[in-house]
């Protein structure tokens, strides 16, 4: 089953704890995805789950997990899907990238977008704008982060934006990876998302959704990659798939029963591995050569270890499939 860019689809783990995580409950499934031969692990970027009211919940950084992790693996790329850039200073943020891409030698991806989570943003006291002023501060992010990372240290970088103003910085965050560390952003939205994205991002991802409309994401992140002369191959194309997959359908929906989301339920894929291939078959077929699998039960490593000896193995020996629905 091969990709667009060539090669078979990279496969993916999103770890996204019910309760959060302890960095050795992290670590343990980052070292896991590893061993499973899975070409990288990435977590959200949250300090709450999806209740908001939850006891239990143990919230860690996302940024600071990655950096221990970036020492504590060999192999398995990196990265966040997605950092809220409501978060964190875009200059910091580029230190903060190119440090943990310097600590794992050149592994570190940055998937960033808006940051949706009000709730979250009141309860750890960060400022949550409206949503059309997180977009543009989104873009001044990205410009002021790749700008930095691109600048190299003999020269100096300064951004003026309405949000944003970085001043005469002659000491710029020196990334490992050339030109810098892959940019992720994504979504469904019709207009900002996709423009964002084809100026700045080195990979697209559809987010949430079915084949069809990863289909008419794709098709409309490749018409704004073209209305700016950007040739749209020359960006990776991602999905998102939640997954609960055993070797019996008894043991796979006793893996999606801890899913409390009614959304995510019905997204998830429930099944034997051989439906998880197909599905990623069909996200190769409109396009896609890169595909995460968003991962609940952070305890169950036997759910990795499954995927990667039924699932994996196939992905490099499959037929290439056409990349059908992706022209503008």
């Amino acid at each position: 089953m091969t990709g667009p860019h060539g090669g078979p689809v990279r496969l993916r783990v999103l770890m996204e704890p019910r309760h959060g995580a302890r960095y050795e409950d992290i670590l343990a499934l980052a070292l896991a995805t590893e061993r499973a031969g899975f070409d990288a692990f990435f977590r959200s970027d949250h300090l709450f789950g999806v209740d908001p009211n939850d006891p239990d919940y143990e919230p860690t950084d996302c940024w600071t997990t990655l950096g221990g992790l970036a020492r504590d693996t060999t192999t398995v790329r990196l990265g966040s899907l997605m950092t809220a850039a409501t978060f964190r200073a875009p200059g910091l943020l580029a230190a903060i990238v190119a440090s943990v891409d310097q600590m794992s030698g050149g592994r570190v991806e940055l998937g960033i977008g808006t940051g949706w989570y009000e709730r979250e943003h009141a309860a750890f006291g960060i400022p949550f704008p409206p949503m059309g002023e997180r977009f543009d501060r989104l873009e001044e992010q990205l410009g002021i982060i790749t700008g930095l990372w691109l600048a190299g240290p003999e020269n100096s970088f300064s951004f003026e934006g309405r949000h944003y103003q970085v001043q005469d910085n002659r000491t710029p965050p020196r990334v490992t990876q050339r030109p810098h560390p892959p940019v992720i952003v994504g979504g469904g939205g019709p207009r900002r998302t996709p423009a964002i994205a084809a100026r700045f991002a080195t990979e697209f991802n559809s987010a949430l959704s079915t084949v069809a409309e990863a289909r008419d994401r794709f098709a409309v992140f490749s018409r704004a990659c073209e209305a700016i002369g950007r040739d749209p191959r020359d960006a990776r194309l991602s999905g998102f798939i939640p997954v609960a997959i055993g070797s019996s359908q008894a043991e796979a929906e006793r893996r999606a029963a801890i899913v409390g989301s009614p959304r995510i339920r019905e997204s998830m894929l429930i099944g034997p591995p051989g439906l998880l291939s197909d599905r990623i078959g069909d996200l190769a077929a409109v396009g896609a050569d890169t595909v995460y699998l968003h991962i609940f039960d952070i305890h169950d490593l036997d759910h990795i270890a499954l995927i990667g000896s039924e699932v994996i193995p196939k992905l490099a020996t499959a037929s290439p499939r056409s990349r059908a629905g992706t022209a503008a």
